[in-house]
């Protein structure tokens, strides 16, 4: 039988991803929703799907179709992040599974409220983590998990990427819609080193500010140094020329290349979630409590080890 999908937020960026994850898995895209009505994407995946521009309209079409016999097995959610508690809740509450884009939810109380809802109504929500999915992501946990019991790892993450100033006027700029830029951009980072090098025991914030942050965080097998920027001008002078993007991970020193390999990842969380091998809201707490934190904790700037690019976005 076709397993029967809906889609919040398909004039969204990362909306392709999941067309196609539902496509190349064998299942079918009923009906969609978004403010906007730019998916002609769409038509390249499920030109039949029914598609809505108000949520009220799109609610009643997945309560009809429940009602109808032919109900929605799961919904999709690539809403902006302040509205996926209530878009999962919606899905659950309609009779369907949720597969959210990350981050999950802003605050670790939620993932409580969701587990209450999941518990009442027998349904499951499923997140996104793709990281966890990736070849060299995998081989690395592999290496760790083989090496001396008690060696601590030193690890550099810096993820820089340029964005205008459209970014700050849209709901990504406003940390009651976003979460910040540790939660926006960071939370798969974090969730991917807690995945490869266990429980977090230390989270320092070392800088804070709308377009970039940098803290130490400390897990059972890694220290590790991090920084964030969306702003160009924070970009490393190692940085090739015309080049907007600049992401590096080092573990001992040693480059973890994991630029490619991302087109088939949303594919796969599609197929494991269907082999009953998602990943749950247990499994995404770490990484929100992470980011919760790093939003509110105090600024110590002398405490713990400070990347080594810090220094040019304090300046800039």
């Amino acid at each position: 039988m076709t397993t029967r999908y809906a889609l919040i937020g398909a004039a969204g960026y990362i909306a392709p991803r999941h067309l196609k994850a539902i496509k190349e898995t064998g299942g079918t895209l009923d009906v969609a929703y978004d403010v906007t009505d730019s998916v002609g994407i769409m038509d390249s995946h499920f030109p039949d799907a029914a598609f809505f521009t108000e949520f009220e309209r799109f609610e009643a079409d997945v309560y009809r179709r429940g009602r109808d016999g032919d109900g929605i097995d799961y919904v999709g959610i690539c809403s902006p992040n302040y509205l996926h508690k209530a878009h999962m809740a919606f899905s659950l509450r309609g009779g369907a599974d949720a597969i959210c884009e990350k981050p999950l939810v802003l605050h670790p109380e939620d993932l409580d409220d969701l587990a209450a809802l999941e518990a009442e109504t027998g349904k499951t929500i499923y997140s996104i983590l793709q990281l966890r999915l990736h070849p060299a992501i995998l081989a690395l946990k592999e290496r760790i998990a083989a090496g001396p019991a008690d060696k601590i790892y030193d690890v550099d993450l810096g993820y820089f990427t340029s964005r205008g100033a459209w970014y700050h006027a849209s709901w990504k700029g406003f940390e009651h819609k976003s979460g910040g830029i540790a939660t926006n951009i960071g939370v798969h980072f974090f969730d991917m080193l807690a995945f490869v090098f266990g429980a977090l025991r230390e989270n320092v914030v070392h800088y804070r500010a709308a377009d970039a942050a940098a803290g130490y965080l400390e897990f059972d097998k890694a220290r590790v140094r991090w920084i964030l920027s969306i702003n160009r001008y924070h970009l490393p002078a190692h940085t090739p020329a015309g080049q907007t993007t600049h992401r590096s991970i080092t573990v001992e020193g040693e480059e973890i290349e994991f630029s490619g390999g991302f087109t088939d990842l949303h594919t796969a969380s599609y197929q494991g979630i269907l082999e009953g091998q998602g990943f749950g809201l247990e499994q995404v707490r770490p990484s929100i409590e992470v980011v919760s934190n790093i939003r509110t904790a105090p600024i110590e700037p002398n405490r713990g080890e400070r990347h080594p690019d810090l220094g040019k976005v304090v300046a800039a």
